[in-house]
């Protein structure tokens, strides 16, 4: 039977705690991305483009992120496709993510009084250019809150790419566990770990909420 001191232990456990921030960042980035593609596409008028990102976001908000990791990993694999278990991770956790961040985008532009555009409009500022220079700069102040608590509950959802074999940080714990059984401990470590995580973050996320708050006018 293998025997792991606790160094060794804390070593493979914040070891494995770099993969999971690393899959937090790529899914919550990625997420970032698709979702503002998909909300110019939304704003843009077009009725059709606005219906079928709105069955994009119902798909993925209403089905358990647990049942897409199982469908990205399978199912890629039944078009012939090999891949391995970390990118499927990576693949469902950012159409997961980017399905709320389309959302939080929405509102959060939705939030901008609408003077801001016809203001944009009258110097001859088309669409794109408002959204960029006009809408999306006073938007990311009001989404910074939704956003850093939608990476924080990111982290916390890594756990489950154990399910497809993806050694994060639940899935280290539980094979150091396996040969003694200490399965408690092994697993209150770990959320000892995902717990000083995201306490940094959310640390990071009021700090960068004050500073913000410094260019706001009352």
């Amino acid at each position: 039977m293998v025997e792991f001191t606790l160094w060794d232990i804390l070593r493979n456990l914040l070891g494995a705690a770099r993969w999971t921030v690393s899959l937090s960042l790529i899914a919550f980035i990625g997420g970032g991305l698709v979702g503002l593609a998909l909300l110019v596409l939304r704003m843009s008028g077009n009725r059709l483009a606005d219906r079928l990102i709105g069955i994009y976001v119902q798909v993925f908000q209403g089905t358990p992120l647990l049942m897409q990791l199982f469908l990205a990993y399978f199912g890629i694999a039944l078009f012939g496709i090999k891949t391995s278990a970390w990118f499927a991770a990576a693949l469902a956790l950012t159409l997961y993510t980017s399905a709320f961040l389309t959302e939080i985008w929405r509102g959060c532009v939705n939030s901008i009084p609408r003077g801001q555009w016809e203001a944009a409009t009258t110097i001859g500022l088309g669409y794109v250019l408002t959204l960029r220079r006009v809408i999306l700069p006073q938007a990311m102040r009001v989404a910074v809150p939704p956003l850093s608590n939608t990476f924080i509950s990111l982290v916390k959802d890594t756990s489950l790419a154990s399910s497809i074999m993806v050694t994060e940080l639940l899935r280290r714990a539980q094979e150091i566990a396996a040969p003694s059984y200490e399965f408690l401990a092994l697993y209150s470590l770990a959320a000892v770990i995902y717990w000083m995580i995201c306490g940094v973050l959310s640390v990071a996320q009021l700090r960068l909420e004050r500073r913000l708050g410094r260019y706001v006018t009352t």
